[in-house]
């Protein structure tokens, strides 16, 4: 029988005993702290998912469902206008994402729309993958930290943290953005490799970069300690890895005979273009065309340069799971940082990380709230509230958005403040990151308490 959730600790003390989840053992699951907790969740999620959804992704994920699960290509733009009856669709635009993705609204929109024509029920089934991600978050993240020794309070305080968040209830069950599958994704591939599981590792990290690039800085987070104990299990690593790039990426493009446009037009739409939660807000307020003319691309490949440099400056600790995420987390960061475009829906990837390090006292508590409010700060300055209106408000919508426009210029500084106070918390984050953290007990972190025991570790 598994042991139940209090059996590995000492009733009177509530320090952690030793892990049995340990690689080759075994993790033990989460169980659910509180069923009211969940249902909260769950019915929140389904109302924002409903009633709300953004005015432009939306209308793409709509029009790729259905393009894909009528058997067409939807990397080429049509006007769907007459298949949805909706006032305002009117979008002409093709999908940016990777295939993965595109599939999945082609499931979806088999399911929903296709047999029942309603316009309600198909913006709130676009959304269940997304709402499953968040609440599979909370459970992967509660469970890492059960795995870890964390204190049962610490690791209920994060699962109700990550289903209650508001930034994951709004970029993702209202806005409908794909972040959180991808944060899940990632965190997985995470938990496997820290179990020796590193084939699967591999492909899972693939998956989630094929859903969303922005989960690519944790492929060096794995390869670098992998290759400092063997460069062997690095190759492997890497080979396995860019193979399930070409599964999940490259061959529904050969197979379906799809358009071959996203190679190279998607691919390379964030080296010329400038804006949203990136330092080049600022330099908008100063020059401020959108697109990076000229020579000027060049500043979008400044973040492979500061990712080499986070590399070399990173002061290895023990290689456990909690060093792990925390080198993840910094390149994740330094990425995020450097970028010339950072939409502020992509911050959902880096939460359940510093909820982690978090909960373990290795990040303190006020970055990790500054981590999802900020950029909750910045949307409200970016007119997002507005535009998620489409669905069940059109009318609202059109309405109030001249009113945004006619202030955009007092906006644009709104959002240049926002970023300036993300620029210092998150390269605070990284320095963090960056520093060792030997393996101490959560409660040597706060008050010198006794050591960590069975900290998962991984080879």
């Amino acid at each position: 029988m598994r042991p139940s959730r209090q059996s590995g600790r000492d009733e009177a003390t509530q320090k952690p005993a030793a892990v049995t989840g340990a690689p080759g053992g075994g993790w033990k699951r989460f169980p659910t702290p509180d069923r009211r907790i969940l249902i909260l969740s769950i019915a929140l999620q389904l109302a924002l998912a409903l009633l709300f959804g953004h005015s432009t992704d939306t209308r793409v994920f709509m029009a790729a469902g259905y393009l894909v699960g009528s058997g067409h290509d939807p990397y080429v733009a049509r006007d769907l206008g007459a298949v949805f009856h909706h006032v305002y669709f009117d979008v002409t635009s093709a999908v940016g994402y990777p295939p993965p993705w595109p599939l999945v609204l082609g499931l979806v929109y088999r399911g929903s729309y296709a047999l029942v024509h309603n316009f309600l029920v198909y913006n709130l089934a676009i959304k269940i993958p997304v709402i499953a991600a968040n609440i599979g978050l909370a459970y992967l993240v509660g469970m890492i930290l059960d795995n870890l020794g964390a204190p049962a309070a610490a690791s209920r305080r994060a699962w109700i943290f990550l289903l209650l968040n508001p930034a994951l209830l709004y970029f993702g069950a209202a806005w409908g953005q794909i972040d959180a599958i991808v944060a899940f994704l990632a965190l997985t591939a995470l938990a496997l490799l820290s179990a020796r599981r590193r084939d699967a590792s591999a492909l899972v990290l693939a998956l989630a970069v094929c859903f969303k690039p922005t989960a690519l800085p944790l492929l060096p987070a794995a390869l670098v300690p992998l290759a400092g104990r063997s460069f062997r299990k690095a190759v492997r690593y890497s080979a396995l890895f860019l193979g399930g790039v070409f599964v999940f990426y490259v061959a529904p493009f050969l197979v379906l005979g799809w358009s071959r446009a996203p190679f190279s037009a998607h691919l390379n739409a964030h080296f010329v273009l400038r804006g949203a939660m990136s330092y080049t807000t600022v330099v908008r307020v100063f020059h401020n065309p959108l697109l990076m003319q000229g020579r000027w691309w060049l500043v979008g490949l400044v973040w492979i340069a500061a990712l080499t440099l986070g590399i070399l400056a990173l002061k290895r600790g023990d290689s456990g799971l909690e060093d792990l995420l925390r080198m993840s987390l910094a390149f994740s960061l330094i990425v995020f940082l450097t970028r010339t475009w950072l939409a502020e829906t992509n911050v959902v990837l880096v939460l359940p990380m510093a909820a982690v390090l978090a909960s373990l006292g290795a990040l303190d508590r006020r970055a990790l709230t500054a981590l999802w409010a900020l950029p909750l700060v910045f949307t409200l300055f970016n007119t997002s509230p507005l535009h998620l209106l489409w669905v069940a408000f059109p009318d609202v919508m059109q309405q109030t958005l001249p009113f945004a426009v006619r202030h955009s210029h007092a906006a644009l500084l709104a959002k240049a403040a926002v970023v300036v106070a993300w620029q210092v918390v998150g390269w605070w984050i990284v320095v963090t990151c960056l520093r060792r953290w030997p393996p101490r007990a959560v409660e040597q972190r706060a008050a010198g308490g006794d050591a960590l025991e069975g900290a998962v570790r991984w080879n």
